[in-house]
């Protein structure tokens, strides 16, 4: 019987935990060899992949995150040394937590092993715990806007494969911490609490960096998908309305920008029409109607 063909490999050099001190060997996506068939973009800004004959099914975004075997200390590769006397301290503290939270929802998780859809979605529960231990110095915003839409879409994937398993509402939870936090992301490009040259890749998928024209673009669509179910009518409405704004922005109000890529330009337009006809109506609901003469 053939061997299976391997998608991944791991690093030569070992990597040490700054937390446990436990020593693993990175795993790494092999690129090319037809592991990676590209298809076509969705309107969140994902790259869909076409199953390849002799890999089968691959996640790239599932190897993005680096995981310490030993007490699942989570973050991005550049950030995973990076830690401080006291951010170290708090994520020791918490080990059991994070350790107890991933067994709640998968069971037995070993990190040692070769990444699958599980402990991919997996990396980004821990990775967006993590972040919300660091300073400001790594973007933790940023870092957690970038995990929760990408933990929705891998859970999305998981309840697609294991439908009986609640992965759906989860899915939905991480949208709307995504939501939550691209929000925050707006707000902190415009007063520099985060620097946003610690970001690094913006994503939000793995083969593209938008940069920040694709952090507008996804929290429209984010407030389109998610902000919609808001049961005021009025924070609703002045939510669509700053996405209205910030998507004016990148196409100029309707003119074409040969800087950005033609394909983002029309998904910003066809968002900019949705969002205006719901501004309309919500706006005509909370109009009073002028009284008919008798």
């Amino acid at each position: 019987m053939e061997a299976p063909k391997k998608i991944s490999f791991r690093q030569k050099t070992s990597t040490e935990c700054p937390v446990c001190s436990f020593e693993f060997f990175k795993e790494e996506l092999f690129s090319g060899g037809g592991r990676l068939i590209a298809a076509k973009l969705t309107d969140e800004l994902r790259r869909s992949y076409q199953v390849s004959n002799k890999f089968g099914k691959v996640y790239p975004m599932a190897y993005q995150v680096t995981v310490c075997p030993g007490c699942f200390y989570s973050a991005y590769p550049k950030d995973f040394p990076a830690l401080d006397p006291q951010e170290i301290e708090k994520i020791r503290e918490l080990t059991p937590s994070r350790k107890g939270a991933i067994s709640k929802f998968f069971g037995n998780i070993d990190f040692n092993e070769d990444r699958e859809l599980k402990s991919g979605a997996a990396s980004y529960m821990l990775a967006l715990d993590c972040y919300s231990l660091r300073n400001k110095k790594v973007a933790p915003t940023f870092k957690n806007a970038l995990s929760s839409i990408r933990a929705a879409w891998l859970f999305s994937d998981l309840a697609e494969e294991i439908p009986d398993k609640p992965y759906k509402k989860i899915s939905t939870f991480f949208y709307k911490k995504a939501y939550d936090f691209y929000m925050k992301v707006l707000d902190l490009i415009q007063t520099g609490e985060e620097p946003t040259d610690a970001a690094g890749n913006m994503g939000p998928d793995t083969d593209k960096n938008w940069g920040y024209d694709g952090i507008l673009y996804l929290s429209a669509v984010l407030t389109v998908k998610i902000g919609i179910q808001d049961p005021d009518i009025i924070k609703r409405i002045e939510n669509f309305e700053k996405s209205k704004k910030y998507l004016s922005r990148l196409f100029g109000a309707g003119k074409t920008s040969k800087a950005r890529p033609t394909e983002l330009l029309d998904m910003t337009r066809d968002l900019y029409d949705k969002i205006n006809e719901m501004l309309t109506k919500w706006n005509e609901e909370i109009t009073p109607k002028e009284e008919s003469p008798q």
